[in-house]
């Protein structure tokens, strides 16, 4: 089967209540057809009887679920036009204490999980000599502050990775486009909140706990932008014929990317005025 009036988008974390649900809703709102991925199928249970989707179970963090969702998404569908790498996890603590395991868990899911897919799918690309893949950064990447810094760093290595992804795939007929969200409202915060419970408690930086602390819930500001607000113009901006190598919206977006341009020790001092450290 393959469509030859659609595009078919493959989206990972689609967990309801994320900016991945939200894309996958806001894609299917244009005529695609959305393959909707995330660790459990139960977290997309709104989604099961809408022909629109097409649901799988993927972990980004398995070679083997990688490669089963993508050759049963062309078995079944014939196509892949579009792939959104937008699983991953929110990590905070301070540098100097976070265990490493939490560290390495954070760059396996947001830059392995995101490369694994890539591999995956690239080659079936080239062969069509067409396609479009699609990276979710962060706006935090521009501007490091404390407590979240495993974070923001496997996000400023996605955003390099795409940057070269983006060269190099370009002689295929392949885009590569690096979406970057300022602070989206978005069920990410829970599960940060809830790895950060299971953090030992800082020694160090004990006085900082509740600063911390803060920082696993920053998505849940009442300015934050609401993810179908930030979907629904993230997909127009994808849908493009010819579509931006670089897309950033919503909330704190524009500042961070002033403070990227500003002197280190006028950024150092704002940041850390900011969050009191």
């Amino acid at each position: 089967m393959e469509f030859y009036d659609k595009q078919v988008v493959l989206i990972t974390g689609c967990s309801a209540g994320g900016i991945g649900h939200a894309l996958a809703r806001a894609f299917a709102a244009e005529n695609c057809v959305v393959v909707a991925t995330s660790r459990s199928l139960s977290s997309m249970a709104d989604l099961e009887h809408d022909s629109r989707f097409f649901l799988q179970e993927l972990d980004v963090l398995s070679d083997e679920s990688v490669r089963n969702v993508i050759d049963n998404v062309l078995e079944k569908l014939g196509q892949i036009d579009i792939v959104v790498n937008n699983a991953g996890v929110l990590s905070v603590g301070p540098l100097a204490e976070i265990p490493l395991s939490a560290v390495e868990h954070t760059f396996n899911t947001n830059v392995y999980g995101s490369m694994r897919l890539i591999q995956a799918v690239v080659p079936y690309m080239i062969s069509k000599k067409k396609g479009k893949i699609v990276n979710i950064g962060s706006v935090s990447a521009l501007s490091p502050g404390p407590w979240a810094g495993a974070y923001t760093a496997s996000k400023a290595a996605l955003h390099s990775l795409t940057d070269t992804l983006r060269l190099e795939l370009r002689p295929f007929g392949i885009n590569v486009i690096n979406v970057v969200p300022g602070v989206i409202k978005s069920n990410i915060a829970n599960s940060a909140i809830a790895n950060y419970n299971r953090m030992p408690e800082w020694k160090l930086y004990k006085k900082f706990a509740a600063a911390i602390r803060d920082t696993a819930d920053v998505s849940q500001v009442s300015n934050a932008t609401p993810s179908e607000e930030f979907a629904k113009k993230t997909v127009a901006a994808v849908l493009k014929k010819n579509p931006p190598a670089w897309f950033t919206l919503a909330r704190y977006s524009t500042i961070m990317a002033i403070m990227y341009h500003l002197p280190l020790f006028i950024r150092d001092s704002i940041i850390g005025k900011a969050m009191n450290c």
